[in-house]
């Protein structure tokens, strides 16, 4: 009996490893950001980006009036 259990732990350690990888990959696609996320994070200037920061994204998103208008955008370099 403690033959078959010697046996049968490296390949129940091998499924689990299979499985946990396949369970991390679709939380690492569900946790990437969206393209539209990312094109906000790429045009932000530092300060939109720690507000957002600060006030997490439904207390940020609540407030879009504060949001610059497009013509009004500063390069992220030239903000910090």
């Amino acid at each position: 009996m403690q033959g078959l259990a010697v046996v049968l732990f490296p390949v129940v350690l091998m499924l689990f490893a299979l499985f946990m990888e396949r369970v991390e990959n679709r939380l690492r696609k569900l946790l990437e950001p969206e393209e539209e996320v990312q094109q906000y994070l790429e045009r932000a200037s530092n300060a939109e980006v720690n507000e957002l920061a600060k006030l997490g994204v439904p207390a940020a998103a609540a407030h879009p009036g504060r949001r610059r208008t497009r013509g009004d955008e500063l390069d992220v370099a030239q903000a910090s």
